[in-house]
């Protein structure tokens, strides 16, 4: 897994930092994560889309791993490009 693209968000007024994608070993790309500024720090948050009860659903679950993995990576990318 690897980070394919990574836009940061200059001068945002939102908690959004950068918007990225992910490619995996098998080349399949991953669309639209987003790496939050939280009050803990940076943290990667899952595409998701609003339900129809009005409430947001990850579109891609990651296991704890594969997630902490990708936050690191995230990270490191964002702040290769500061």
């Amino acid at each position: 897994m690897k980070i394919y693209r990574m836009n940061k968000l200059e001068n945002s007024s939102s908690k959004t930092a950068a918007f990225f994608d992910v490619e995996t070993s098998e080349g399949i790309i991953i669309k639209g994560f987003k790496l939050i500024n939280g009050s803990n720090g940076l943290f990667v948050s899952s595409p998701d889309e609003k339900g129809k009860d009005g409430k947001f659903y990850d579109r891609v679950i990651l296991t704890k791993e594969m997630k902490e993995s990708l936050e690191k990576m995230a990270v490191e990318e964002y702040n290769k490009e500061a």
